[in-house]
């Protein structure tokens, strides 16, 4: 009589390892979302209500979203393409293998920089009495500030974001250009093709998905940047995370139940940009293998 198998009543410990990260999802992630999804369909009360979603049309709530999507919209099409430029130089432009090295842990670091210490960084170097705004206008004759120029304007804040978009954009492109194979432009050359034309009709066709998957996460970062703002112009500067932040945590305009369907509106933002990007993502790798 054979023994009876135990090969079926077996725990499986495979899974162990990753618990703690599906613990840390369910409890950063999907627990808030939908904390703030049930807050979203509530009032004051606590009664169900669709008024938190009908107040985002409000003519200011708009311009909230409105200044957010164009600020992040530029702040990641100048990470992208400067990032790119970059990262080309650093990964097939021939630079020494110490150059890419010590790029690639800049940008490990400046990355993450954000908040107050950016602010502060920023405004000691380009502010009104900043290190470079002296130095043009002392040693060059160049008034920054007199041709229109200011820190806590739009373009001000952009530049800022470039900060950390820009290095981003090179830590998220360069797996992509080392994915470039040698052949390919061996091959554009034998057949008669200039660098032009392997650039235009090879790389870039190749590369555009990399591309626009890494434009995409540069702008869920940069609409989700609040201290950076919040720290340069206090709350004078109506991007969304900045109203958000006021109708929770302000005097004045106190109303939770909508800053939760803001956040809900920053959510679906967000999410749609991260689905774009590993769409995008998929594609090339399907390109590069």
């Amino acid at each position: 009589m054979k023994p009876v198998s135990r090969q079926g009543s077996r725990i499986n410990w495979d899974w162990l390892g990753v618990v703690p990260f599906f613990l840390f999802a369910i409890l950063f992630l999907i627990a808030p979302v939908l904390y703030l999804v049930e807050g979203a369909f509530q009032n004051r009360e606590g009664a169900f209500t669709f008024a938190n979603f009908i107040a985002l049309t409000s003519p200011t709530i708009l311009a909230a979203y409105s200044l957010s999507l164009r600020l992040s919209f530029v702040a990641a099409a100048l990470g992208a393409v400067s990032g790119l430029l970059v990262g080309y130089a650093v990964v097939l432009g021939g630079l020494p293998r110490w150059v890419r090295n010590a790029f690639t842990t800049f940008s490990g670091v400046a990355s993450n920089f954000a908040g107050v210490p950016l602010a502060f960084a920023f405004i000691a170097t380009i502010g009104r009495l900043g290190l470079v705004t002296v130095l043009l206008r002392d040693v060059f004759g160049i008034n920054l500030y007199a041709t229109g120029f200011s820190l806590y304007s739009f373009w001000g804040l952009a530049i800022t974001y470039l900060y950390f978009q820009l290095p981003l954009m090179v830590l998220i492109i360069t797996p992509a250009l080392d994915g470039m194979k040698h052949e390919w432009r061996e091959a554009a050359e034998i057949l008669g093709a200039s660098r032009l034309q392997y650039w235009t009709k090879v790389a870039l066709p190749v590369l555009t998905p990399s591309i626009l998957g890494c434009f995409l996460l540069l702008f869920a970062n940069a609409f989700g940047t609040l201290v950076t703002v919040y720290a340069l112009t206090g709350s004078s500067y109506g991007v969304v995370p900045i109203v958000l932040y006021q109708q929770i945590q302000g005097n004045v305009l106190y109303n939770p139940n909508l800053g939760y369907a803001l956040a809900v509106g920053m959510v679906v933002i967000m999410g749609a940009s991260n689905t774009l990007y590993l769409i995008l993502r998929s594609r090339a790798e399907r390109w590069q293998k």
